[in-house]
């Protein structure tokens, strides 16, 4: 299981660990933290030297009632930093997080190897275009709305398996078009209550039967740091757990904050895989 990243293989037959590196002001947990080319470059190095495969870049905070930002301050905020950093670490795999096909094309203009869709191409038609003509991997998620809306819309009659058909036709859509090499994320508080974040994580192994990578996105989230009682700057333990369930249900990508532990998950879990 590989996925082609401007010319290098990717092998997910090992889990992978993928970092985020938020530039946005409002996000969730790191919001604002890094404000300097020279602060995200030390924190890109930092995840890189723990074992990050992938980094992720994001320039729009896609938590629930998120401030709208728009296509060209977007563009404005990210393509800088892909930049610097292809230039600074000349081999890394950068994912850029964006719902906007605009913005994902010039990321990969600019040295972006992937592209991270909150929406699946629901929110840009021409998002699965420019992924066929630029022949990059494709992340798709499974939200319901916008990042504005989402939290309103959680009826669901059967939910793992209204997103397996979510999927399904999402995938379809991509390969019509000639794009190989598809990645899914369930979108964990997208769109999601906080038991139906459970619920999916307990089938998460269902989604298997799309034959397509993994990728379980529950760094710090609402879905631990709201069930502990506690806060996302406490919620480090719970998605240490979480991410171990995951790669026990078949999570090929683990997309944290923290890469240390994570990757120590991974070593872990790889060890338990081979003494069976």
């Amino acid at each position: 299981m590989t996925i082609n990243c401007k010319g290098n293989l990717l092998d997910l037959s090992t889990p992978k660990v993928m970092g985020i590196l938020n530039i946005t002001p409002d996000s969730f947990f790191d919001g604002g933290k890094y404000k300097t080319d020279a602060d995200f470059l030390k924190q890109t190095e930092k995840m890189l030297t723990e074992g990050a495969a992938i980094i992720d870049v994001g320039a729009y905070s896609s938590r629930p009632n998120a401030v709208f930002v728009s296509e060209a301050e977007e563009i404005e905020r990210l393509t800088p930093i892909v930049a610097l950093l292809v230039k600074q670490f000349p081999d890394i795999i950068l994912s850029v997080d964006t719902f906007r096909a605009e913005v994902a094309k010039a990321a990969i203009e600019n040295g972006a190897a992937i592209i991270n869709d909150i929406a699946a191409g629901l929110l840009d038609d021409n998002m699965l275009n420019v992924i066929a003509e630029t022949k990059v991997p494709y992340i798709m998620m499974h939200m319901r709305g916008t990042p504005q809306t989402m939290a309103t819309l959680t009826h669901y009659d059967d939910i793992v398996k209204e997103m397996i058909f979510y999927f399904s036709e999402r995938i379809a859509a991509a390969i019509n078009l000639g794009i190989n090499d598809i990645i899914i994320d369930p979108g964990f508080g997208f769109a999601k209550t906080l038991e139906q974040n459970y619920e999916v994580l307990q089938k998460l192994e269902l989604f298997q039967m799309l034959e397509v990578p993994l990728l379980s996105a529950v760094s710090r989230k609402s879905m631990i740091y709201k069930l502990l009682e506690t806060s996302p700057q406490e919620a480090l333990n719970g998605t240490t757990f979480l991410n171990t369930v995951s790669l026990m249900k078949g999570a090929k990508i683990l997309r944290v904050h923290d890469v240390k532990e994570a990757v120590e998950c991974v070593k872990l879990f790889e060890v338990l895989q081979q003494s069976k």
